[in-house]
């Protein structure tokens, strides 16, 4: 489809915005909190030339519907409205590109509805999945919740997006920094305190999923800033948990560097678009997963 559009496809009860431009292969970008579909506007400008992208606002993001339920809200819904989005736009397979909150997500949908995903790119996912800090994790995004709720978007908003691995976008680009805290100030302050209580602060460790990560060959790139510091060691371990796991560190890059660095990351995406397309994404196989230790190719490790 040519041009932009913007509808509606329902999941249940509850409606959410699409927006989709250009004609191929399709792609659909999952974004992340602090975020919505305008995050993805630098790639939904490239891609249109040659796919068919799609960017949606999550559940309680408007104009999305934001549900007054606490229980609406969580890891299995969020992966669900990335189903409900493709089925209600006809879609069988995509490319699904998710920073950071839909990067959880998109890596999720890669595990449960493998044969639907094409490829899965998730930028900047990993904040809390350590085991020993979710505690921690989960307690702040419970007093992120209680200020939004208490002072506002913008007095919450202000510390949130000055935190570390905001901080080089805002020295890089204040301009585009300044938009992102806008596009923030724009949503539902229920439906950011919901998103952080239900979905963020209790969504399971990437860490815990590790076996099920070992068995799932879906083309996987992973994209992280070398300053996102919460991310690395979680991206670190899921190239080695993925077998089809390409991991790229960004120098001097924070956490959403799809806004960051948006030509880097679009370069990126279209070699591993196209990679996958034409079937040149290797999968490692058993044996060269025993072979990481034999750095000299001598055998070894064995």
């Amino acid at each position: 489809m040519d041009g932009i559009e913007g509808r509606f496809v329902a999941n249940g009860p509850v409606r959410l915005h699409v927006i989709e431009a250009g004609r191929g292969e399709p792609v659909i970008f999952v974004h992340e909190f602090a975020g919505d579909r305008r995050s993805w506007e630098p790639q939904m400008r490239r891609f249109a030339r040659s796919h068919r992208v799609i960017a949606y606002d999550a559940r309680g993001y408007p104009p999305s519907d934001v549900p007054e339920e606490p229980d609406a809200y969580g890891q299995e819904m969020a992966v669900d409205d990335i189903r409900a989005v493709m089925d209600g736009l006809g879609i069988d397979r995509a490319h699904l590109v998710g920073c950071s909150m839909g990067g959880f997500a998109v890596l999720h949908f890669g595990l449960t509805h493998p044969a639907r995903a094409l490829s899965i790119t998730a930028i900047g996912a990993g904040y809390g999945a350590e085991p020993e800090l979710r505690e921690s994790f989960a307690a702040n995004c419970e007093a992120t919740a209680d200020r939004i709720l208490a002072d506002g978007l913008e007095a919450a908003g202000r510390s949130y997006m000055n935190s570390p691995g905001r901080r080089p976008f805002a020295t890089k680009d204040p301009r585009g920094a300044d938009e992102a805290f806008r596009v923030f100030l724009d949503h539902s302050p229920l439906g950011a305190a919901l998103t952080l209580r239900r979905y963020q602060a209790r969504r399971p460790s990437l860490f815990a999923l590790e076996d099920r990560f070992r068995t799932m060959t879906v083309p996987v790139l992973l994209i992280v800033g070398d300053t996102d510091t919460p991310a690395i060691r979680a991206n670190l371990f899921l190239k080695e948990a993925l077998p089809s796991a390409g991991l790229t560190v960004l120098p001097m890059t924070g956490h959403a560097a799809n806004l960051e660095e948006p030509e880097l990351v679009n370069r990126l995406l279209a070699d591993f678009f196209a990679a996958t397309e034409h079937g040149r994404w290797p999968v490692r196989d058993a044996e060269q997963a025993a072979d990481d230790g034999d750095v000299l190719g001598m055998g070894g490790g064995r």
